[in-house]
């Protein structure tokens, strides 16, 4: 618990040279059905680790079958935050076993467009820790934490056509 803990190596950043991937997931979402603007199918990441049916949650008339993309969000955002905070907690000689990370995000209707829109909270408990420490740390993990950023200031997003291979000429 007690050992030196380092973050990835981080030569040229921030700023110099521009953003550099350390890791990138793929998943493909394909088949299901659509309902109420929200789709169903089966997800799988390029690597396999990662394959299951998504499923809609009860209150939006679903089956509740399995994960959903909400549900997929919050662990993502936990578990980045947690990893953040552990490493925080670690390099100042804490213990980030009792540190607990809640995340709920919500979707709704937006306003502005009757679209969807997605609203999260974080709720992190950390038992043993004075709160001006943990308040401390917590602030200097969060700074750090990409889902905090992302939820912040946006996150850069390309969405493109792939083109269509059945309708070329050959």
């Amino acid at each position: 618990m007690n050992d030196p803990v380092t973050a990835p190596p981080t030569e040229g950043v921030p700023g110099a040279g521009g953003f550099r991937p350390l890791y990138a997931a793929r998943v493909a979402v394909s088949g299901g059905r659509l309902a109420h603007g929200r789709a169903t199918g089966r997800a799988r990441s390029s690597d396999g680790a990662l394959e299951f049916d998504l499923r809609m949650p009860a209150e939006l008339g679903g089956d509740a079958g399995g994960p959903n993309p909400e549900q997929l969000t919050a662990a993502a955002f936990a578990a980045s935050l947690h990893g953040e905070l552990t490493l925080v907690a670690r390099q100042h000689l804490l213990d980030p076993a009792p540190i607990t990370v809640e995340a709920t995000v919500a979707v709704g209707r937006d306003p502005s467009d009757g679209g969807y829109l997605l609203h999260t909270e974080l709720e992190v408990t950390w038992p043993g820790v004075a709160r001006e420490t943990a308040d401390r740390l917590l602030a200097r993990a969060i700074a750090h934490c990409p889902y905090a950023k992302m939820a912040g200031h946006g996150i850069p997003t390309t969405i493109t056509l792939a083109p269509d291979r059945r309708h070329e000429e050959t």
